[in-house]
């Protein structure tokens, strides 16, 4: 029995419910064996909304399965069979197995995001910005750094004509 790693293309949004079904289907044919891990691949997000952070997971490649298989006939089938189902990722008549770098590169993604979220940047250097809270509130300012790490970013607002450096977080600006 060799187990490799595959990737799978399904139907986008519902990658979650087919790899529910595909479980459920390989129960029912006694082929859990060969199939011992489905993944849907996800990282951990955290995002500031309303001054609150929210940790949210979003898929790493919508789409699509990470599959730990034995490829037989009856895997096939039933894999064919699933509703949603697009097809392995390879060669026209051959699924490619995934290389022991690529099925690593994409589980330290996921552990990494699991142990510390990542943070979501919506802002790059240069864009303007408006202040929501503090005593800048409602003046525009232009970001000079973003610090995703910290969910700080550095801007530069203009008072009395002069430029004057801040350091705010991802909560208290909004793009403009």
């Amino acid at each position: 029995m060799a187990l490799e790693w595959y990737f799978l293309r399904v139907q986008v949004g519902r990658e979650d419910r087919i790899r529910e079904s595909m479980v459920l289907r390989l129960k029912q044919a006694g082929l859990e064996d060969k199939v011992p891990e489905i993944i849907v691949p996800k990282e951990t997000i955290a995002d500031h909304r309303d001054g609150k952070r929210r940790i949210q997971k979003r898929k790493l490649f919508p789409g699509y399965l990470m599959v730990q298989m034995d490829l037989t006939d009856e895997v096939w089938f039933v894999f064919r069979e699933t509703p949603g189902f697009g097809d392995f990722v390879g060669a026209q008549s051959t699924p490619t197995p995934m290389t022991a770098d690529e099925v690593e590169n994409v589980r330290g993604k996921m552990d990494a995001s699991r142990e510390q979220p990542r943070m979501s940047v919506s802002f790059a250097k240069g864009d303007r910005v408006k202040i929501k809270k503090g005593a800048f509130e409602n003046m525009d300012a232009a970001v000079e750094d973003v610090c995703p790490e910290k969910g700080t970013l550095e801007v530069t607002v203009n008072i009395f004509g002069r430029a004057t450096p801040m350091t705010l977080g991802y909560w208290e600006v909004e793009p403009i």
